[in-house]
């Protein structure tokens, strides 16, 4: 069966059943994004090392309220 042929489909399917399809080709798609984040942020991944930058990052930032940290930023900018 060729795309073309399963587009036709599709659009013929009764409205349910294209929104059930939709959902489960999201659905799909998810869990191949969620793998492929799992294997990034794993020890070794590409994005590990950032991770840990951005978590020491984060443990010794100065916990202040969101407002004050925009106001501090605008300040800093020069």
């Amino acid at each position: 069966m060729t795309v073309e042929a399963i587009k036709d489909a599709i659009q013929h399917l009764p409205e349910d059943e294209r929104t059930s399809l939709v959902a489960w080709l999201n659905e799909m798609e998810y869990d191949d994004w969620d793998k492929q984040m799992a294997k990034d942020f794993s020890p070794g991944g590409r994005g590990a090392e950032w991770a840990r930058q951005l978590k020491q990052e984060a443990a010794q930032a100065e916990n202040v309220p969101i407002k004050e940290g925009f106001r501090r930023r605008r300040g800093n900018r020069s």
